[in-house]
């Protein structure tokens, strides 16, 4: 049980699914530097990667 617990607070220890993570990061990064619009995410380029569902916490400080 106790490597369900670390799963949960650190993540996947999975080295595939940390190297994706990292890679769509500064694949999101770049985008953001060299676009005009900008607004991606680690999730736009991390197809196995699941977003989050939004909470209205979320929403309030986004779009405020």
């Amino acid at each position: 049980m106790d490597w369900i617990m670390y799963r949960n607070k650190r993540g996947s220890l999975f080295t595939g699914r940390r190297i994706e993570n990292a890679i769509a990061s500064g694949m999101a990064m770049y985008a953001n530097a060299h676009s005009k619009n900008g607004g991606y995410d680690m999730y736009d380029f991390a197809p196995h990667e699941v977003e989050p569902e939004w909470t209205l916490d979320r929403a309030k400080k986004e779009w405020s």
